[in-house]
C-alpha cells in the first residue's frame, strides 16, 4: 500500500508540475516557474519513496528522499506565494536566499553521516534516528516556515476573494481554501501515525494533500479564465464600431444581442 501511495503521489505532483511549467512557459511568471520547481522536488521526493518502499531502503534513497522532500521541497513551493503576494522585488530577494539555503542543505544532507543502519525492508527511515542535529534543523525550519507561509498564503487569497463579489472570485476563494487545505493534510501524517501506523499515515498524507493542492490549481484557474475571458469580451464590445455595438439606426441597441 506505501508503494502504491508513494507512486500515485508522484504521478499527481508530475502532472501537476506539467501544468504549472506550461503556465510559466506562456506567461514567465515567476511564481509559476517556482511552483514548477517545488513539484518537480516533489515529484522526484515521492519517486525516491515509492523506490524504497517497492525495492528495500538504502542510505543513498534515503538522503535523496529526505533532502527533496523534507527539507527543500516546501521552501520553494512557499516561494511561489510569495512571488505572486509580495511581488517580485520581494521575490527576488527571497530567492536569492533560497538558493543559498538550497546549496547548503544540499552539501549537509548529502555528506552527513547516517547513525545506525538502514534497514531495506525496516519501513520509511525517521531523520530523528540516522541524522545528527543540522539535517533535522534544516528540515525542520525549511518545511515548517515554509508550510507556514502557503497556508497563510492561500487563506488570505481565499478571504480576499470571498469579500469581492465579483465573476470568476468564488472560484478563486474555493481554490485557494483547497490549497490551505492541503497544506494541512500534508503536515497531518504525525496525527495519523498513531491511528493506522506510521508509514501508511504519511504516504496518506502524502497522496491526499498534493491531490487536494492540485484540485485547489485547477478550481482556481477556472476562476482566473472567468475573469479572463469576460474582461477580454467587455474589451471586445468596448472597441467595436458604433454600428455594430447598436445604435438609434439599428435593430438592436444591446450589446448583449451580438
Amino acid at each position: 500500500m506505501v508503494a502504491g501511495l508513494a507512486f500515485l503521489a508522484t504521478a499527481v505532483a508530475t502532472v501537476f508540475a506539467q501544468a504549472t511549467g506550461v503556465r510559466y512557459a506562456q506567461t514567465k511568471a515567476p511564481h509559476q516557474g517556482a511552483w514548477t520547481f517545488a513539484l518537480a522536488l516533489f515529484a522526484l521526493a515521492s519517486a525516491a519513496l515509492a523506490t524504497g518502499a517497492s525495492t528495500g531502503w538504502d542510505e543513498g534513497t534515503f538522503k535523496v528522499f529526505y533532502l527533496l522532500g523534507a527539507v527543500l521541497n516546501v521552501p520553494w513551493l512557499a516561494l511561489g506565494t510569495v512571488y505572486l503576494l509580495g511581488g517580485q522585488k520581494l521575490g527576488r530577494r527571497v530567492r536569492s536566499g533560497l538558493l543559498v539555503f538550497t546549496g547548503f542543505a544540499a552539501g549537509v544532507v548529502l555528506t552527513a553521516p547516517i547513525h545506525g543502519t538502514i534497514l531495506p525492508d525496516g519501513g520509511i527511515p525517521v531523520g530523528k534516528d540516522h541524522f545528527g542535529v543540522l539535517p533535522r534543523v534544516l528540515a525542520g525550519v525549511g518545511s515548517g516556515l515554509g508550510a507556514v507561509v502557503v497556508f497563510t498564503g492561500a487563506v488570505y487569497s481565499a478571504v480576499r476573494f470571498a469579500r469581492r463579489r465579483s465573476p470568476g472570485n468564488a472560484s478563486l476563494a474555493g481554490g485557494n481554501a483547497l490549497i490551505a487545505l492541503g497544506t494541512l493534510v500534508l503536515s497531518s501524517g504525525g496525527i495519523l501515525q498513531g491511528i493506522i501506523g506510521a508509514d501508511t499515515a504519511f504516504t496518506i498524507s502524502l497522496a491526499v494533500g498534493i491531490s487536494v493542492i492540485y484540485a485547489g490549481f485547477v478550481v482556481a484557474s477556472g476562476g482566473r479564465r472567468s475573469r479572463v475571458a469576460i474582461a477580454s469580451d467587455s474589451a471586445r464590445r468596448i472597441t467595436l464600431p458604433p454600428i455594430a455595438r447598436g445604435n438609434s439606426g439599428t435593430s438592436s441597441t444591446r450589446v448583449g444581442n451580438l
